[in-house]
């Protein structure tokens, strides 16, 4: 099975941060967002896997080229913001049609049994329940099938949401249906979108099931980044959730909570919900439900419900929302 992760976005809702660094590259419980998702697909062992870059590519293509060496990862770049359809198929072959085919959205990780997934001999959409239908692609569903799709609807048409996991048993028809939109001129608040290349396979008489995705952490803004930030951390301290320890000397740890490597920590309280970066340095400080970057430095500060970007620097005060190395005294209010 080959897979495609459009990762070219540019992250807006998370700047300032991404004014530094690709959205996917922003770290979640101890590394990258797209370290989580390339993680997920090692059991899986993919033909190929294929990231397509935009903003920023030079900054993923090194960071896969230093952690996921021995994973078949090829490049290929969106030139233009066209739209996620427009994004996957930059990635689609002709000569691979026949293949079958995984796309994952760049921003989100998933708790999913891929090989299971890769298994089933149908042409499968991620969907999930949710309160806003309005922010997602939204999945009509009649007697366990697919009957229509409608992207970011303006009047309510149901609350199952498209979460970002697609599944094709051959990749030649979801090819057929984007180059159609292309053709057609037919977008959505101006993008070429994967939610109408989809509807039009329907209309060609492809049938796609739904599949619930319980494990769906979305990274798209500060708050669903720092609550993704929470649930990972919990997952991975199991029974030591809660737990107070002492760290490195005069430190004090409420777990959950991940340290990177080369960590300096002096008279600081962490914890819990924090994750540090590699290299970061925390002195004198206390930090509660936070994100730390690599080579960061904070120093007499509580920081609280806030994302510090890589190399940021606090230097007193109270901080929340996003510290980025740009402007690290004026931190921006996350909504």
């Amino acid at each position: 099975m080959r897979v495609v992760v459009p990762v070219a976005g540019i992250g807006t809702r998370l700047r300032p941060l991404t004014d530094h660094v690709p959205k996917i590259l922003l770290p979640v419980a101890g590394q990258p967002i797209l370290g989580h998702i390339l993680d997920s697909l090692i059991p899986v062992r993919p033909v190929e896997i294929v990231l397509v870059v935009g903003y920023r590519g030079d900054q993923v293509r090194d960071y896969v080229a230093e952690a996921f060496s021995g994973l078949p990862v090829r490049f290929v770049e969106q030139r233009e913001q066209r739209g996620l359809g427009h994004a996957v198929l930059q990635a689609l072959d002709p000569v691979r049609d026949e293949e079958s085919l995984l796309v994952l959205l760049g921003d989100t990780i998933f708790d999913v049994d891929y090989a299971a997934l890769a298994a089933r001999d149908a042409d499968l959409l991620g969907v999930r329940r949710v309160e806003d239908p309005r922010r997602f692609g939204i999945a009509v569903v009649d007697a366990g099938r697919i009957t229509r799709l409608v992207e970011k609807p303006e009047q309510p048409v149901g609350d199952l949401a498209l979460v970002g996991i697609y599944r094709f048993r051959r990749a030649g028809p979801l090819r057929s249906a984007l180059l159609a939109l292309l053709d057609r001129g037919i977008t959505t608040r101006g993008e070429v979108q994967l939610t109408d290349g989809l509807q039009l396979m329907l209309e060609e008489g492809v049938g796609f099931e739904p599949f619930e995705v319980e494990g769906w952490f979305d990274c798209g803004t500060p708050d669903i980044l720092l609550e993704t930030n929470r649930v990972l951390l919990e997952r991975a301290a199991g029974r030591a959730r809660g737990a107070v320890a002492d760290g490195p000397p005069g430190a004090r740890i409420v777990q959950p909570v991940h340290i990177g490597a080369r960590v300096d920590l002096t008279a600081a309280t962490l914890g819990p919900h924090v994750a540090i970066g590699d290299g970061s340095r925390i002195l004198r400080s206390t930090l509660r439900d936070a994100i730390v970057g690599r080579g960061a430095e904070i120093r007499d500060a509580h920081v609280e419900h806030a994302v510090v970007g890589d190399g940021a620097r606090v230097n007193g005060g109270t901080v929340t929302g996003l510290v980025a190395p740009a402007s690290p005294q004026q931190p921006q209010e996350s909504t």
